[in-house]
């Protein structure tokens, strides 16, 4: 009788033990490897609150799944992110998440594909927000890469499709950083400009030192001097705050024709500037989008990081990452990896996205938006200026489609 119940009482716990192993979420560490200090940090700190807040919120949501987003300072620096995602790795983080810096992303799909080929079973995913050079979908593509970013040639069909029908435009400046993203978005401009529009002249190109320039104002002189209405550039961070800043101090009065204009300190550059209604940006969205969830998502955003979003990206790319891990049932990333290849996902503005599983590039909804004074008892401000981004086009996620020459290799 004893040793019955002894057989009873050591089945039900080992019951209980296995249906508490069944009930444990499954986790997943997700390692953050972007500048959190020198010129690109406000860009960097803010994609860092934006995948932990949507950690936290998917964990809510969740109870299958838990999120953890560390982040690691890789100081804008290829190689020290190589050397930082190495010790991800080590604490145990399977899914590797960039974007600030093309030459960073180029430098992640190479040591991530060679990782994956010398550890099958290990495999690390690297999802990519932000670096937009169009090669990492390109030429440099690789199956364990994903990017939740309009690419560099993406971003500039839509502009210059909507600059061919302002004829007012009649001489463009470019002034885009001294790397990868900086010459595909210089080049792109050139050719699509002239195929569009060939009446424009481009009057001045020139590129910067990626974040070491803090005074704009010679290249601001060479534009005034040019005569140009407009200024297109893809700079970000520090280099596109400081430009604007150049420019209200010198009292250019041009066009801005933007990237990023949007990022981290670039609102606040604009007001100083007094440039209303002449900086535009072309990017996944903008905090009045009309549209009650997003509007929802933005005050409790701003609420619990005293920022705005300025990532609507990231949002989408943890809702992706959630749906194909809880899709697959599993935190191994071969599995999510499978999950995501063509995926369908809500962005944070309601409308669909997909992955094209040709090259991993996501397409999504692109808007065009103009900063400048706003009613804030009506509409969101940025950066407590009392201006605010309001919409002047958008492009259907359909129609930013572009060949690719991707030739991938997937793993049997």
């Amino acid at each position: 009788m004893v040793k019955t119940l002894a057989r009873i009482t050591a089945a039900g716990l080992m019951a209980l033990a296995a249906s508490t192993a069944l009930a444990a979420p499954m986790s997943l560490k997700i390692a953050f490897v972007d500048p959190l200090s020198g010129g690109g940090a406000s860009t960097g700190e803010a994609g860092l609150k934006t995948f932990q807040f949507m950690a936290d919120q998917l964990n809510a949501k969740n109870a299958d799944l838990k999120l953890e987003v560390t982040g690691y300072d890789n100081k804008l620096n290829p190689q020290e992110s190589l050397v930082q995602l190495q010790k991800a790795i080590d604490s145990g983080a399977r899914v590797v998440v960039q974007g600030n810096g093309s030459s960073v992303g180029a430098a992640l799909i190479d040591f991530v594909g060679k990782y994956n080929d010398r550890n099958p079973g290990k495999e690390i995913l690297y999802l990519n927000y932000a670096a937009v050079d169009p090669a990492l979908t390109n030429a440099k593509c690789n199956y364990w890469h994903f990017r939740f970013d309009a690419n560099s040639d993406i971003k500039m069909q839509a502009l210059t499709n909507y600059i061919k029908g302002k004829p007012e435009i009649k001489k463009v400046y470019l002034i885009n950083q001294d790397y990868s993203h900086g010459q595909a978005v210089r080049a792109a401009a050139r050719a699509m400009l002239k195929e569009k529009r060939p009446d424009i002249q481009i009057v001045g190109d020139e590129v910067a030192p990626l974040q070491k320039v803090n005074d704009f104002s010679p290249y601001i002189a060479k534009i005034k001097a040019s005569g140009a209405d407009t200024v297109i550039t893809g700079n970000w961070a520090q280099d596109m705050a400081l430009l604007l800043k150049a420019a209200g101090d010198a009292g250019l009065q041009a066009n801005f024709y933007t990237y990023y204009g949007g990022g981290s300190g670039g609102p606040t550059a604009i007001k100083q500037a007094n440039l209303p209604d002449r900086v535009f940006q072309i990017s996944e969205g903008y905090a009045n989008i009309d549209y009650k969830p997003a509007h929802d998502f933005e005050a409790a955003f701003r609420a619990k990081t005293g920022q705005e979003v300025t990532y609507a990206r990231v949002v989408n790319l943890m809702n992706v990452l959630s749906k194909a891990t809880l899709a697959a049932k599993s935190t191994d990333p071969k599995a999510i990896a499978k999950a995501m290849d063509s995926i369908h996902q809500d962005t944070l503005y309601g409308k669909d996205s997909f992955i094209r599983p040709d090259d991993h590039q996501i397409f999504q909804p692109i808007y065009i938006s103009r900063f400048g004074p706003v009613d804030t008892a009506k509409v969101l401000d940025s950066e407590n200026t009392g201006w605010g981004w309001t919409g002047t086009g958008e492009i259907a996620a359909q129609d930013t489609l572009l060949p690719t020459t991707c030739k991938m290799d997937r793993p049997s």
